[in-house]
């Protein structure tokens, strides 16, 4: 399999929600279900780092290192005896028309181009990354305070669930199926100890989402990330 981009993500914050899979359903790719973990399903506010991107080895001024925030649910898809893992993306925003245009292009994907901006400052054991983005003429965030020290992920866990699954599926018709892979290896994990969501989710994905994402998340966490790559896209054609 041919590699479309490389990239290094970088201090992913993410902030869990379970959900009813109805909400989901409508989103959901052709040949893909919905995946569960301890018998609930989720749903993902992530925001991180794009940092070093290169297109098919080309790096693009201006457009190597930027925000993104997305919205992401998880599914698996039949592979021989088995499955793939991946995930949905609801919504994905970035700040470069160019990215949301091509990536919309060329996979299908459901970017945006909104106004971002980042921060992340260290102090004694702690660490602090805050996403920004406008929409509505406000600037909406997500802010966590964790641990310095990151931790290898626990066999079994939640935190493993959300973090591998490594496949992405975008439903291009109701009878196409995009399908692509990200590689990545198993990601140091953060202690969340302290966060502040501000994000105006009845408009951005809806009254459905909003009703779950305007609780209190299951769980909040911070990755470290790592270098990536993404694969060529295959078509699945029901």
């Amino acid at each position: 399999m041919r590699t479309f981009l490389t990239a290094e993500w970088k201090n992913l914050v993410f902030a869990n929600y379970t959900i009813d899979p109805a909400i989901l359903a409508p989103y959901l790719p052709k040949g893909a279900e919905i995946d569960s973990f301890g018998g609930k399903y989720y749903v993902s506010l992530v925001g991180f780092m794009f940092l070093n991107t290169a297109v098919k080895g080309i790096r693009v001024p201006f457009h190597t290192n930027f925000e993104e925030f997305n919205l992401r649910f998880y599914v698996r898809f039949p592979d021989g005896d088995g499955w793939k893992r991946g995930v949905v993306f609801v919504k994905e925003i970035v700040p470069r028309r160019m990215i949301s245009q091509v990536a919309r292009l060329l996979y299908g994907e459901k970017y945006f181009y909104k106004p971002m901006r980042n921060s992340l400052s260290a102090e004694g054991d702690q660490m602090q990354v805050k996403y920004e983005f406008r929409f509505q003429d406000k600037w909406n965030s997500f802010a966590v305070t964790a641990s310095a020290q990151g931790q290898a992920l626990e066999e079994g866990s939640v935190k493993q669930f959300i973090t591998e699954h490594y496949w992405g599926y975008t439903r291009r018709s109701a009878l196409v199926t995009s399908e692509y892979q990200v590689q990545h290896p198993s990601w140091l994990v953060h202690e969340v100890t302290d966060f502040a969501i501000d994000i105006d989710t009845f408009h951005l994905y809806g009254p459905g989402f909003h009703e779950y994402l305007n609780t209190t998340p299951a769980s909040v966490f911070l990755a470290a990330g790592s270098a990536i790559s993404v694969h060529d896209r295959v078509l699945h054609r029901f």
